[in-house]
């Protein structure tokens, strides 16, 4: 149960670093959306909000919050 916390937490270094490549990023955002709990929910909520990254990559962390709150709806 501890690695999820520090999994999300390396997650959500790479897709806020911006040294990063785009895709690199994008698939960081896609793998915190397979996490599917509500600390993963959080996490990508905050992405969203993050105005540092691009337009694309903050659509794609709602969609990813969309999904776990579907999934965890079920």
């Amino acid at each position: 149960m501890n690695e999820r916390p520090e999994e999300l937490k390396k997650l959500s270094a790479i897709a806020t670093d911006l040294s990063f490549a785009a895709d690199l990023r994008i698939k960081a955002i896609e793998q915190l959306g397979n996490i599917r709990s509500q600390e993963a929910l959080l996490t990508v909520l905050d992405l969203a909000a993050n105005d540092q990254l691009t337009v694309k990559e903050r659509e794609l962390a709602l969609k990813q919050a969309q999904k776990i709150i579907k999934s965890i709806a079920e």
